[in-house]
């Protein structure tokens, strides 16, 4: 079975485990699956906590420190070069910095419910778009 490297935005992570029962649901199945492998660094992995942690989402610390620990063990952890580059909201930079530092030695997907915070490449793919890129080619 094909590996995929995808560095996964937060808003796929919150809307995974909001409704496990869906596509970015199914995205964070593959990663604990093993057919997804996440790519992140140290910041992403902030954003995470800190997003996750938000009380309107009501989930508990407990079950957040254990998800996360699981997902970093199945992860590739890298630093990323900085890149010049706006986008519309600049905590997404650092999502962009860690695909194009992982796509210099692999392919890598980023994962995005936001793709329009993105610029248009094919590599930057919705959740449902990297479902269908594993489907098409299993």
């Amino acid at each position: 079975m094909d590996k995929y490297y995808a560095v996964i935005d937060t808003n796929v992570v919150v809307s995974a485990m909001i409704k496990f029962n869906s596509v970015p649901g199914t995205i964070l199945e593959l990663v604990f699956m093993d057919t997804i492998i996440p790519v992140l660094n140290d910041e992403i992995l902030k954003e995470y906590r800190e997003v996750l942690l938000r009380p309107k989402f009501h989930f508990k610390e407990d079950d957040v420190t254990t998800f996360l620990e699981s997902m970093v063990r199945r992860s590739l952890v890298l630093e990323a070069e900085k890149i010049n580059i706006e986008l519309p909201d600049p905590k997404d930079i650092i999502f962009y910095q860690v695909v194009m530092e992982k796509r210099k030695t692999d392919d890598a997907y980023l994962v995005t419910g936001n793709i329009k915070h993105f610029p248009n490449k094919t590599f930057i793919v919705t959740p449902r778009e990297l479902l269908d890129i594993i489907v098409s080619e299993q």
